[in-house]
Protein backbone atom coordinates (compact mmCIF):
# COMPACT_ATOMS: atom_id res chain seq x y z
CA UNK A 1 0.00 0.00 0.00
CA UNK A 2 1.21 3.37 -0.74
CA UNK A 3 0.89 6.61 0.65
CA UNK A 4 -1.19 8.02 -2.06
CA UNK A 5 -3.42 5.44 -2.74
CA UNK A 6 -6.45 6.52 -3.93
CA UNK A 7 -5.44 10.18 -5.09
CA UNK A 8 -4.69 12.12 -7.83
CA UNK A 9 -2.02 14.01 -8.80
CA UNK A 10 -2.02 16.85 -11.81
CA UNK A 11 1.48 17.65 -12.44
CA UNK A 12 2.53 20.40 -14.81
CA UNK A 13 5.61 20.08 -17.08
CA UNK A 14 5.90 16.49 -16.21
CA UNK A 15 7.71 15.19 -19.59
CA UNK A 16 11.01 15.51 -18.43
CA UNK A 17 13.43 16.67 -15.87
CA UNK A 18 12.07 17.64 -12.08
CA UNK A 19 8.31 17.06 -13.64
CA UNK A 20 9.21 13.92 -14.68
CA UNK A 21 10.99 12.43 -11.54
CA UNK A 22 8.12 14.08 -9.54
CA UNK A 23 5.48 12.21 -11.57
CA UNK A 24 7.34 9.10 -11.22
CA UNK A 25 7.38 9.23 -7.46
CA UNK A 26 3.64 10.31 -6.64
CA UNK A 27 2.59 6.94 -9.35
CA UNK A 28 5.11 4.58 -7.10
CA UNK A 29 3.51 6.02 -4.01
CA UNK A 30 -0.16 4.61 -5.44
CA UNK A 31 -1.52 8.26 -7.18
CA UNK A 32 -3.07 8.18 -10.29
CA UNK A 33 -1.14 10.89 -12.24
CA UNK A 34 -2.07 13.59 -14.97
CA UNK A 35 0.66 15.49 -16.43
CA UNK A 36 1.06 18.24 -18.92
CA UNK A 37 3.29 19.03 -21.85
CA UNK A 38 3.88 21.92 -23.88
CA UNK A 39 4.98 20.28 -27.20
CA UNK A 40 6.91 16.96 -27.04
CA UNK A 41 3.91 15.12 -26.62
CA UNK A 42 6.51 11.29 -27.65
CA UNK A 43 8.38 12.16 -24.43
CA UNK A 44 5.21 12.91 -22.19
CA UNK A 45 3.57 9.42 -23.82
CA UNK A 46 6.68 7.94 -22.39
CA UNK A 47 6.46 9.42 -19.46
CA UNK A 48 2.93 7.51 -18.90
CA UNK A 49 3.43 4.66 -20.45
CA UNK A 50 6.25 3.91 -17.19
CA UNK A 51 3.53 5.52 -15.17
CA UNK A 52 0.41 2.70 -14.81
CA UNK A 53 -2.38 4.77 -14.25
CA UNK A 54 -1.54 8.08 -15.66
CA UNK A 55 -2.79 10.72 -18.72
CA UNK A 56 -0.69 12.90 -21.00
CA UNK A 57 -2.00 16.42 -21.65
CA UNK A 58 -0.98 19.23 -24.13
CA UNK A 59 -1.07 22.51 -22.23
CA UNK A 60 0.95 25.85 -22.83
CA UNK A 61 1.81 26.74 -19.51
CA UNK A 62 1.04 30.77 -20.86
CA UNK A 63 -2.34 29.50 -21.99
CA UNK A 64 -4.46 29.95 -19.12
CA UNK A 65 -7.50 28.80 -20.84
CA UNK A 66 -5.94 25.38 -21.43
CA UNK A 67 -4.44 25.13 -18.03
CA UNK A 68 -8.16 25.16 -17.09
CA UNK A 69 -9.01 22.53 -19.09
CA UNK A 70 -6.03 20.39 -17.99
CA UNK A 71 -7.32 20.71 -14.46
CA UNK A 72 -10.92 19.40 -15.62
CA UNK A 73 -9.77 16.70 -18.11
CA UNK A 74 -7.95 15.47 -14.58
CA UNK A 75 -10.83 15.65 -12.87
CA UNK A 76 -12.61 14.06 -15.07
CA UNK A 77 -10.63 11.00 -15.92
CA UNK A 78 -9.63 10.14 -12.81
CA UNK A 79 -13.26 11.20 -10.85
CA UNK A 80 -11.02 14.06 -8.84
CA UNK A 81 -7.92 16.04 -8.44
CA UNK A 82 -6.24 15.95 -4.50
CA UNK A 83 -2.90 17.01 -5.63
CA UNK A 84 -1.92 20.04 -7.75
CA UNK A 85 1.84 20.46 -8.58
CA UNK A 86 2.75 23.88 -10.32
CA UNK A 87 6.00 22.57 -11.94
CA UNK A 88 6.48 23.71 -15.54
CA UNK A 89 9.43 26.61 -16.07
CA UNK A 90 11.28 28.23 -18.43
CA UNK A 91 15.30 29.48 -17.68
CA UNK A 92 15.58 32.88 -19.59
CA UNK A 93 19.13 35.07 -18.07
CA UNK A 94 21.01 37.17 -19.41
CA UNK A 95 21.93 41.18 -18.52
CA UNK A 96 19.61 42.95 -16.90
CA UNK A 97 19.58 46.04 -19.48
CA UNK A 98 19.55 43.59 -22.15
CA UNK A 99 15.88 41.75 -20.66
CA UNK A 100 12.74 42.62 -22.60
CA UNK A 101 9.96 43.32 -21.77
CA UNK A 102 8.43 39.98 -23.55
CA UNK A 103 10.90 38.26 -22.01
CA UNK A 104 9.54 39.16 -18.68
CA UNK A 105 5.80 38.79 -19.40
CA UNK A 106 6.95 35.27 -20.30
CA UNK A 107 8.69 34.71 -17.07
CA UNK A 108 5.79 36.16 -14.81
CA UNK A 109 3.19 34.37 -17.37
CA UNK A 110 4.81 31.00 -16.78
CA UNK A 111 5.96 30.43 -13.45
CA UNK A 112 3.57 33.05 -11.47
CA UNK A 113 0.05 33.66 -13.55
CA UNK A 114 0.38 29.92 -14.47
CA UNK A 115 0.20 29.18 -10.87
CA UNK A 116 -2.34 31.20 -9.87
CA UNK A 117 -4.53 29.82 -12.09
CA UNK A 118 -3.90 26.53 -12.25
CA UNK A 119 -4.50 26.97 -8.22
CA UNK A 120 -7.75 28.63 -8.71
CA UNK A 121 -9.12 25.84 -11.49
CA UNK A 122 -8.27 23.28 -8.98
CA UNK A 123 -9.48 24.67 -5.44
CA UNK A 124 -13.20 23.19 -6.30
CA UNK A 125 -12.21 20.14 -7.05
CA UNK A 126 -9.55 19.98 -3.48
CA UNK A 127 -10.63 18.12 -0.95
CA UNK A 128 -9.88 18.44 2.75
CA UNK A 129 -6.46 17.19 2.94
CA UNK A 130 -6.08 18.73 -0.77
CA UNK A 131 -2.58 19.82 -1.37
CA UNK A 132 -0.79 22.65 -3.91
CA UNK A 133 3.07 22.24 -4.04
CA UNK A 134 4.59 24.14 -6.51
CA UNK A 135 8.20 23.74 -7.61
CA UNK A 136 10.00 27.27 -7.46
CA UNK A 137 13.96 28.11 -7.11
CA UNK A 138 16.98 28.93 -4.66
CA UNK A 139 17.12 31.88 -7.04
CA UNK A 140 13.88 33.62 -4.76
CA UNK A 141 16.04 33.11 -1.92
CA UNK A 142 19.87 33.60 -2.95
CA UNK A 143 21.13 34.85 -6.33
CA UNK A 144 24.91 34.09 -6.30
CA UNK A 145 25.40 35.43 -9.99
CA UNK A 146 24.03 38.62 -12.26
CA UNK A 147 21.63 37.90 -15.15
CA UNK A 148 19.01 36.40 -12.68
CA UNK A 149 17.10 39.66 -12.08
CA UNK A 150 13.68 38.81 -14.30
CA UNK A 151 14.06 35.00 -13.31
CA UNK A 152 14.31 35.31 -9.47
CA UNK A 153 11.61 37.99 -9.93
CA UNK A 154 9.32 35.66 -11.36
CA UNK A 155 10.10 32.66 -8.81
CA UNK A 156 10.09 35.21 -5.90
CA UNK A 157 6.51 35.60 -6.33
CA UNK A 158 5.58 32.40 -5.49
CA UNK A 159 6.79 32.76 -2.00
CA UNK A 160 3.73 35.42 -1.90
CA UNK A 161 1.16 33.33 -3.50
CA UNK A 162 2.39 30.55 -1.71
CA UNK A 163 1.59 32.59 1.91
CA UNK A 164 -1.56 33.73 0.62
CA UNK A 165 -3.24 30.76 -0.68
CA UNK A 166 -2.27 28.77 2.41
CA UNK A 167 -4.13 31.30 4.33
CA UNK A 168 -7.06 31.32 1.88
CA UNK A 169 -7.27 27.35 1.46
CA UNK A 170 -6.14 26.57 5.18
CA UNK A 171 -9.65 27.01 6.58
CA UNK A 172 -10.74 24.12 3.86
CA UNK A 173 -8.05 21.85 5.02
CA UNK A 174 -6.13 22.10 1.91
CA UNK A 175 -2.17 23.21 2.39
CA UNK A 176 0.07 24.92 0.24
CA UNK A 177 3.76 24.74 -0.24
CA UNK A 178 6.89 25.85 -2.12
CA UNK A 179 10.03 23.58 -2.93
CA UNK A 180 13.04 25.92 -4.10
CA UNK A 181 15.39 23.63 -5.79
CA UNK A 182 18.81 24.51 -6.69
CA UNK A 183 21.35 23.21 -9.31
CA UNK A 184 19.42 19.85 -10.46
CA UNK A 185 21.12 17.43 -13.28
CA UNK A 186 18.77 17.86 -15.73
CA UNK A 187 18.61 18.73 -19.68
CA UNK A 188 18.22 22.56 -18.95
CA UNK A 189 21.14 21.93 -16.51
CA UNK A 190 23.19 19.03 -16.72
CA UNK A 191 25.84 18.23 -13.68
CA UNK A 192 28.42 17.87 -16.46
CA UNK A 193 27.82 20.89 -18.01
CA UNK A 194 29.89 24.12 -19.00
CA UNK A 195 28.66 25.89 -16.24
CA UNK A 196 28.55 23.04 -13.48
CA UNK A 197 31.76 23.70 -11.75
CA UNK A 198 30.93 26.81 -11.31
CA UNK A 199 27.50 26.32 -9.80
CA UNK A 200 29.12 23.13 -7.73
CA UNK A 201 31.32 25.41 -6.09
CA UNK A 202 28.30 27.88 -4.56
CA UNK A 203 26.97 24.74 -2.78
CA UNK A 204 28.21 23.67 0.53
CA UNK A 205 27.93 19.99 -0.31
CA UNK A 206 29.77 20.74 -3.36
CA UNK A 207 27.83 18.25 -5.85
CA UNK A 208 24.42 18.56 -7.80
CA UNK A 209 20.75 17.56 -6.72
CA UNK A 210 19.56 15.30 -8.49
CA UNK A 211 15.73 15.57 -9.46
CA UNK A 212 14.67 12.42 -7.45
CA UNK A 213 15.70 14.72 -3.52
CA UNK A 214 13.33 17.44 -5.33
CA UNK A 215 10.57 14.63 -6.27
CA UNK A 216 10.95 12.92 -2.45
CA UNK A 217 10.69 16.47 -0.60
CA UNK A 218 7.45 16.71 -2.77
CA UNK A 219 6.19 13.63 -2.51
CA UNK A 220 7.06 14.68 1.63
CA UNK A 221 4.35 17.42 1.28
CA UNK A 222 1.46 15.83 -0.68
CA UNK A 223 1.52 12.75 1.48
CA UNK A 224 0.41 12.38 5.53
CA UNK A 225 3.52 13.50 7.03
CA UNK A 226 2.59 17.07 5.22
CA UNK A 227 -0.56 17.88 6.86
CA UNK A 228 0.26 20.18 9.43
CA UNK A 229 2.71 21.73 6.83
CA UNK A 230 1.75 24.75 4.93
CA UNK A 231 2.74 28.50 3.67
CA UNK A 232 5.86 27.37 4.36
CA UNK A 233 9.22 27.64 1.49
CA UNK A 234 11.68 24.54 1.71
CA UNK A 235 15.02 24.74 -0.30
CA UNK A 236 16.59 21.19 -2.02
CA UNK A 237 19.65 22.95 -3.11
CA UNK A 238 22.47 21.12 -1.67
CA UNK A 239 23.27 24.06 0.54
CA UNK A 240 23.89 26.87 -1.97
CA UNK A 241 21.64 29.25 0.15
CA UNK A 242 23.86 28.45 3.24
Amino acid sequence: MGQLDGRTALVTGGSRGIGAAIATRLARDGANVAITYAHAEDRARAVVDTLGNAVAIRAEATDNAALRAAVARTAEVFGGLDILVNNAGIAVWGPFEETSDDDVDRLLAVHARAAFVLAKAASPHLPAGGRIITVGSSLAERVPTPGWAAYSMSKAALVGLTKGLARDLGPRGITVNLVHPGSTDTEMNPADGPDAAGERAFTALDRYCDPEDVAALVAHLAGPGGRNVTGASFLVDAGTAA
